[in-house]
């Protein structure tokens, strides 16, 4: 029972994060070439975000359709996970730079060490 439940969550997230736009944008911004595009993207995108559920917010109060309010919370998961990817971002970026110093480093002392 366990399988089939871990199976179907990793077919719907293979299936969310290839077909919705903002999972793609932040696997992109998670990519090691792009993660330095993160915190811009995600300033821009987090208060555009909240800036659209705010405006849908007006409307349903003003006695808008009551659908919109999936709407408010697409813009609040949105905005939070762009919010999440900037603030995860120079952490990732400070172990890939880590991670490829100690990469670079280990061969050149083993090199040393070796012939003397």
């Amino acid at each position: 029972m366990l399988a089939i439940c871990i199976r179907l969550a990793a077919a719907i997230r293979g299936y969310l994060a290839f077909y919705m736009p903002t999972n793609r944008a932040v696997d992109w911004l998670r990519s090691p070439g792009d993660i330095k595009w993160a915190i811009p993207v995600a300033i821009l995108a987090t208060p555009a975000y909240l800036f659209a559920m705010s405006v849908c917010m007006t409307i349903i109060e003003r006695g808008g359709p009551g659908y919109l309010n999936v709407l408010v919370m697409l813009f609040a998961w949105n905005a939070l996970k762009f919010a999440v990817t900037a603030a995860l971002s120079p952490v990732l970026l400070l172990r890939r730079v880590l991670d490829g110093r100690t990469s670079s480093a280990a061969p050149r002392a083993g090199l040393g060490a070796g012939h003397a």
